[in-house]
């Protein structure tokens, strides 16, 4: 038994400094990255992936793996090493491109890029939120689709987290929701090593993190990060705790093996330097070969590689006699992990009198009440701002610590942690997330709505309260830059509707996106809904733009979105009065818009009419793309002010007769310039 031990140790040892020597050689090419984080948690790494984590590298996607987060990204040679080491598909010439233009090892890990990267980190905290959605929707799935004698739904998810990690708000958020509902297939391993990028940790941060998490409803551990023992041990009594989630704080050395080095901050964010790297080789017993990979490191994950193939094997059998048991489950559980909506989803989907006025977040609501029965794994929440949002189907109850039945999760006040939690949710596979709140508080979810964007997850968000129109609450809460904010966002759809039609094209167009999120952002005063029966188009949104209506020989073109739509269309009234012709178009989605074909682009707004007004009570600049320097813009550059949202609305000019004063302005001046 002890021969067997000592046998272990020293292959440990070696896969060890295999991933030490990886990640000091593609730093040192690349003359960029971060050796110190891999070098201290080679030791812990090895123990998690090579005893513990269930993976398949022939199919990295398989639903039941277990997933491994990597939240702090800044050390993803350790991430690169171990995906190379345990015969994914990561060559090691993918390991000597490290951070160079189209490799497969940028500078940080990206979800959809390498195949056995999980998700994509680097902003800190990130990560951990991501894992909390993901340990979420393991617990939700379970719930939903296993039975007696049939788990196909039992995967941990473990993270591998830093001092950053656990500073940044985001985790503190994440962390707190985590324990709250009690997710026990949720592990963090914490590399404790004291040390960031402007020097010891003692610097700005010194609370007692495992009293924190404690305090969160966590099961804390502290263990030496260089002892693999202590480190299975502690894994083994966190896996025997399923009620909680755990957090295990390794205490390890940055840089390790590193005579200059280690313990340094300059460890943390540059190459070792090529004197350094020979000394540590020397130190660690390693050859100075570049990127030296023994035999034995290899055979040691091929093992353990070859332990998550038979775990897939055993599942697919599973899979099999649960198909013949449950058929009906089954059907369900492909057609969700397949992203499909079953063939009548809409069939149901509400209609709107026009005699009625309605706030577009009120339409929302009745929009997911109709759905929410027919698309099973779609699954939402509200940053404390239910009632107010509208985005608690009828009916639905929440999930509970206790109970997971439900669909409907109460986020808290945490929208940082929201976000990236419904990134997570996403992740996992098998659910459709969204969530909301006031889109004034999108600037907290800002990082997680990019990254979204960036590993086209298709997220739903629902900000409500969208404009001035919010009224009383005042300047704290009237969105002014936010619009203009969301749409800089590469990929990002954001769907503004101009009333409750409008809406309910805004949520079948963010439920059939399948390459990106989309933000559905609406009123909270009550709108006019449109009598589309006398207007010139019917289904026009699902294009981004279309034309509402026009007068014959319009002279100009009045652009809006969401309720100023209402301010367009009203100073067209009052322009026909002065014979002046306009067409009206509503434009509630740019991006969308900008897809369609350059034929219908320039139908709706043809280069001929150069007299252009966009309204829209938000900063002005970003319609100069659609109004030319001939236009004119009636928008709000500075902030709001508390007073009933149609005093607010006229003191600060988004009315009609403003409108009307900047087409005759527009007309004038191109009059003048002969044109």
């Amino acid at each position: 038994m002890k021969g067997a031990t000592a046998e272990i140790g020293r292959l440990r040892r070696i896969a060890a400094n295999t991933l030490r020597g990886l990640a000091m050689d593609a730093v040192q090419r690349a003359n960029s990255g971060h050796p110190g984080m891999p070098m201290g948690m080679a030791d812990v790494a090895v123990v998690l992936w090579g005893r513990f984590l269930s993976f398949d590298p022939s199919d990295p996607q398989w639903p039941d793996r277990d997933r491994f987060i990597l939240s702090a990204g800044h050390g993803c040679m350790l991430l690169y090493g171990l995906l190379h080491l345990c015969g994914f598909d990561l060559p090691l010439e993918e390991i000597q491109r490290f951070r160079q233009w189209g490799s497969r090892t940028p500078g940080h890990p990206e979800y959809g890029l390498t195949p056995g990267v999980e998700t994509t980190t680097g902003p800190l905290g990130q990560g951990f939120g991501n894992a909390v959605g993901i340990a979420l929707a393991e617990r939700w799935l379970a719930t939903h689709f296993n039975r007696p004698g049939f788990p196909i739904v039992d995967h941990w998810t473990y993270v591998i987290a830093s001092d950053g990690d656990l500073m940044e708000g985001i985790s503190h958020e994440a962390a707190s929701l985590a324990g709250h509902l009690g997710l026990g297939k949720l592990v963090v391993l914490y590399d404790d090593n004291r040390v960031t990028i402007d020097g010891p940790t003692e610097l700005a941060f010194s609370e007692d993190v495992l009293m924190r998490f404690a305090a969160y409803g966590w099961h804390t551990q502290r263990v030496d990060g260089h002892d693999p023992e202590a480190v299975e041990a502690a894994l083994e009594s966190a896996r025997r705790e399923t009620a909680r989630p755990s957090l295990i704080a390794c205490r390890t050395h940055i840089g390790f093996g590193s005579p200059n080095r280690q313990d340094s901050a300059k460890a943390h964010g540059e190459p070792l330097g090529v004197e350094e790297v020979k000394l540590a080789k020397e130190r660690l017993g390693l050859p100075q070969e570049e990127f030296y990979v023994p035999e034995e490191a290899k055979e040691f994950f091929r093992q353990a590689a070859e332990r998550g193939r038979q775990r897939h094997k055993e599942w697919n059998e599973l899979y099999l006699r649960y198909r013949q048991a449950f058929p009906e489950l089954a059907r369900l559980w492909e057609a969700i992990w397949q992203g499909e909506l079953s063939p009548d989803w809409d069939r149901e989907l509400p209609s709107f009198s026009p005699q009625a006025p309605l706030a577009t977040r009120a339409a929302s609501g009745a929009v997911l009440s109709a759905i929410f029965p027919r698309i099973p794994n779609l699954i939402g929440g509200s940053g404390d701002l239910t009632p107010s949002n509208n985005t608690q189907p009828k009916g639905e109850k929440a999930i509970r610590r206790d109970d997971f039945s439900g669909r409907y999760i109460h986020f808290g006040v945490r929208e940082h942690a929201m976000g990236a939690i419904l990134n997570g949710l996403c992740l996992h596979g098998g659910i459709r997330p969204y969530g909301g709140t006031f889109l004034v508080f999108s600037d907290y979810m800002r990082p997680s709505i990019r990254l979204a964007a960036l590993m086209k997850l298709p997220v739903i968000y629902v900000f409500t309260h969208d404009s001035i129109g919010l009224g009383e609450d005042g300047p704290t809460h009237q969105p002014v830059e936010h619009l203009a904010s969301l749409r800089a966002i590469p990929n990002l759809w954001v769907f503004r509707p101009a009333d409750a039609t409008e809406t309910v094209v805004g949520w079948k167009i963010a439920l059939t996106r399948r390459e990106g999120p989309v933000a559905l952002v609406l009123t909270r005063q009550a709108v006019p809904v449109l009598d589309r029966s006398q207007l010139a188009a019917q289904e026009g949104a699902v294009r981004g733009a279309y034309i509402l209506v026009e007068d014959a020989d319009f002279r100009a073109i009045l652009l809006a979105s969401g309720s100023e739509v209402h301010v367009a269309l009203s100073a067209r009234e009052l322009l026909r009065a002065e014979g002046i012709g306009v067409r009206v178009v509503s434009m509630p989605c740019w991006e969308l818009f900008e897809e369609q074909p350059r034929s219908y682009r320039e139908s709706v707004l043809p280069p001929r009419i150069r007299a252009r007004v966009a309204v829209e009570a938000a900063r002005s600049w970003p319609w100069r793309r659609y109004v030319g320097l001939d236009g004119e813009i009636v928008g709000l550059d500075r902030f709001g002010a508390s007073a009933p949202y149609k005093v607010v609305y006229e003191k600060l000019g988004i009315t009609p007769a403003r409108v009307v004063e900047a087409v005759k302005a527009c007309l004038d001046r191109l009059a003048g310039a002969g044109h």
